[in-house]
């Protein structure tokens, strides 16, 4: 019988922040995979817990995966950790699922902290639609293609970012998608933990001068870009929004069913000019 795979959620900052759920897991599991040892080990030795450690993080992923799925089938209980949060965003687990799945093997998740989720709540954007783009790409052809996606978004953005590459992305978010309301969540769940709240160039400003110290994410803004789109489309004249339209690669009848709702006029009147 094969043993399960269990995915654990840590804390991200605070040490009480993790469920009974996921101490009894911890302390019940025959290996715990995790992705610093030795700082995991702080974790279990908080709470008391013994047991095998396996590391298991983004540079040996390949070789630890088979390890891992080969002492699941001989029925072995594992759980998989990160440093802190929820194994799988923007840390290793997605790949030992995608084997366990194919293995047959069953998948717990075992809920807990998750900085995105935290960052977002009390930032005072909308949280009823967000993306997660996680770390941006370093190559600068990714990093430009993510950051023409995002331009387009109409909701809250989600970016996570290392603290010495943290103005570089700044700038690089002002240079490319505009100096957008943007909030930075600093040193989730730790005591100094703090919200900036501004527009991208006031918020370099005071990180230039104040200094980066800590863990960052990014949120951003976004979620009036539709309506500001459809401002300035609506603003245009009659043969530019045909010609825009076009552009998009939309059949005439639709072009002229969306200019006339766009002009508030019959569709009739604006077939006419286009005949």
């Amino acid at each position: 019988m094969c043993g399960k795979l269990y995915l654990v959620a840590t804390p991200i900052g605070n040490l009480e922040d993790i469920t009974f759920r996921a101490i009894n897991t911890l302390k019940n599991v025959d290996i715990i995979a995790a992705e610093d040892t030795r700082h995991t080990l702080k974790l279990l030795n908080h709470y008391e817990i013994s047991k095998p450690l396996i590391s298991y993080h983004r540079h040996n992923e390949d070789v630890k995966t088979d390890i891992l799925i080969s002492k699941l089938l001989e029925g072995k209980n594992i759980a998989i950790v990160t440093d802190a949060g929820t194994p799988g965003i923007s840390d290793p687990g997605e790949e030992i699922v995608k084997d366990a799945i194919k293995n047959n093997i069953e998948i717990v998740p075992i809920p807990g902290a998750c900085a995105l989720i935290n960052a977002l709540i009390p930032s005072g954007l909308n949280t009823k639609e967000f993306a997660f783009y996680g770390f941006l790409p370093l190559n600068k052809k990714n990093r430009k293609n993510i950051f023409e996606r995002i331009k387009k978004e109409d909701k809250t953005i989600i970016l996570y970012e290392a603290p010495h590459k943290l103005i570089k992305t700044l700038e690089d978010i002002l240079e490319n998608i505009g100096d957008i309301n943007c909030v930075l969540a600093k040193e989730i769940t730790k005591i100094h933990e703090e919200f900036l709240r501004n527009n991208i160039s006031e918020i370099i400003n005071r990180l230039n001068e104040k200094g980066i110290k800590g863990e960052y994410i990014i949120l951003l803004d976004m979620n009036n870009n539709i309506n500001k789109e459809n401002d300035e489309i609506e603003n245009k004249t009659i043969e530019e929004q045909y010609e825009f339209y076009k552009g998009q690669g939309m059949e005439k009848k639709e072009i002229i069913k969306i200019i006339a709702k766009n002009k508030n006029v019959s569709k009739n009147e604006i077939y006419q000019k286009f005949i």
